[in-house]
């Protein structure tokens, strides 16, 4: 170890890149952080807390815990973190706005897609009703927007467009299941 606080370097280094080495790679720090010898069985306690708190964290009012979730399925994959982020939406996101219910069923697909060799096919079943099910109520929905959201935040112009884009995510959600 470098330093007495080497562990919680490590450990700051390790959250902040969401355990991914090729973000940490990318800003040049994978070396500092392989100095601290840090065990496989240590980063997925600490992925497994990132997951925990992401799931605590899941919002009707934003996407950033859900897209944290997306971010690190990328390289963990967990069951309990698709069962957990398809049961808050399930119980919850359809009284979210326009934006959020987007960006949320993108993240929910992307964690699918991200998950979806670990996942019995009930629940990869189950989490792709959900994402299928807000999709479908962005499209019949008339467009809602909270303050401080904006459709440019997704990068598009008008309801049309995101139809469209809802569409595409449904069209994917089919691909999933084949």
């Amino acid at each position: 170890m470098e330093n007495g606080n080497g562990p919680e370097q490590a450990r700051e280094l390790f959250r902040r890149y969401q355990g991914s080495r090729v973000l940490m790679h990318r800003e040049g720090v994978l070396k500092q952080y392989g100095g601290f010898e840090i065990s496989a069985e240590q980063e997925t306690q600490w992925l497994q807390e990132i997951v925990a708190e992401g799931i605590a964290a899941l919002s009707i009012r934003d996407w950033e815990a859900i897209s944290l979730l997306e971010a690190v399925s990328k390289h963990y994959q967990d069951p309990v973190m698709v069962e957990k982020a398809a049961s808050f939406a399930s119980r919850n996101i359809l009284s979210a706005d326009s934006v959020v219910r987007m960006m949320y069923a993108e993240s929910l697909v992307g964690i699918l897609r991200s998950n979806k060799k670990v996942l019995t096919r009930e629940l990869l079943f189950s989490a792709c009703r959900i994402a299928v099910q807000i999709l479908e109520h962005v499209i019949a929905q008339p467009l809602v927007i909270d303050p401080g959201h904006e459709l440019g935040q997704l990068g598009l112009k008008d309801k049309r467009a995101l139809n469209s884009r809802a569409k595409q995510s449904i069209e994917e959600i089919e691909k999933l299941l084949n």
